[in-house]
């Protein structure tokens, strides 16, 4: 095969698969970039996140976390729900409703690289999906899959934003996607909807205000400031989602791993209140919920249900 065939391949693959669609760019340090990764640390963004210090050139520059690499192949995966949880209840970001993304994407990625050498050999290779130093929105960007709004996620026309990042960095030259145009224009929704005011500048989410880092990265007690703010949330946070005029355009996933337990939808504010360990493992299992932990969840219920009084 040569390239302009080999990247057809790859991306009929990656539709074979499920991927909503796939992009590829050259695999080189993200000049752009760096500076803002700079600013965000020096800024204290990432809160008491201490990870996003570490490993700071293998963030802007995939040669060196994947040696003798050469391309990035950047892939979607929806997830946007059938349907959602009762209006009137504690609430979780849709992305957890089903089984913890990591294991569903992993084995899909696992399965497009063996493709990928049953068509050209042995290849130096890695699949990442939001567990590895990399800058998945740059690279998506890059690739043409969509352009960063201005509450920072990927958002692609027709499309919105309701769908994982992924991808595999590979030692293949392949042909390259070129970046799409930015199409927010003059909305300011996301930033005026955000309850912490998290969102400090176009594209720049201050972490350490997040309701995704309270209830999902802190380990810590949840400060009194954020009291009232969390608007029922209680792992994650949609807010800046779900106000985003381009995700009217989102269509429900058609991935049966992702569906909820039948019991969350419907689970009610005293159900939630009252929630066990065992419910909890019942409930989510395999889920991405349980990096809270059963604690975890109890403490984020205990802090909104108290700040409701």
């Amino acid at each position: 095969m040569n390239k302009e065939q080999l990247t057809a391949f790859i991306k009929s693959e990656a539709q074979r698969l499920g991927f909503m669609s796939c992009g590829i760019s050259k695999a080189e340090f993200l000049e752009d970039e760096a500076p803002r990764l700079e600013n965000y640390l020096k800024k204290g963004y990432h809160g008491k996140m201490n990870y996003m210090e570490n490993h700071f050139d293998k963030r802007l520059d995939p040669t060196v976390l994947v040696p003798g690499s050469k391309s990035v192949i950047s892939l979607l995966m929806n997830y946007y729900p059938k349907e959602t949880q009762r209006p009137d209840t504690y609430k979780i970001s849709k992305y957890a409703y089903g089984k913890d993304y990591h294991f569903v994407i992993k084995e899909k990625l696992k399965e497009l690289l063996h493709a990928l050498e049953s068509q050209v050999g042995t290849i130096s290779g890695r699949a990442f999906t939001d567990s590895a130093p990399v800058l998945d929105k740059a690279w998506a960007a890059r690739s043409g899959l969509g352009w960063v709004g201005k509450h920072s996620l990927l958002l692609t026309k027709q499309v919105g934003s309701y769908y994982f990042v992924a991808e595999l960095i590979v030692d293949l030259e392949l042909e390259y996607d070129t970046p799409v145009t930015d199409h927010c224009g003059s909305c300011t929704a996301c930033i005026d909807a955000c309850p912490t005011n998290a969102i400090v500048d176009e594209k720049i989410v201050d972490g350490s205000k997040c309701i995704s880092y309270f209830t999902i990265e802190l380990k810590d007690d949840l400060a009194n400031e954020m009291a009232d703010k969390f608007q029922d949330w209680i792992f994650g946070c949609d807010i800046c989602q779900d106000v985003c005029p381009w995700n009217r355009f989102s269509k429900s996933h058609a991935q049966p791993l992702f569906d909820p337990h039948p019991k969350l939808l419907a689970m009610s504010y005293k159900e939630w209140e009252e929630i066990t360990e065992d419910v909890f493992q019942e409930i989510f299992k395999k889920s991405a919920v349980k990096r809270t932990k059963y604690s975890g969840l109890v403490r984020n219920i205990e802090f909104v249900k108290n700040t409701k009084k």
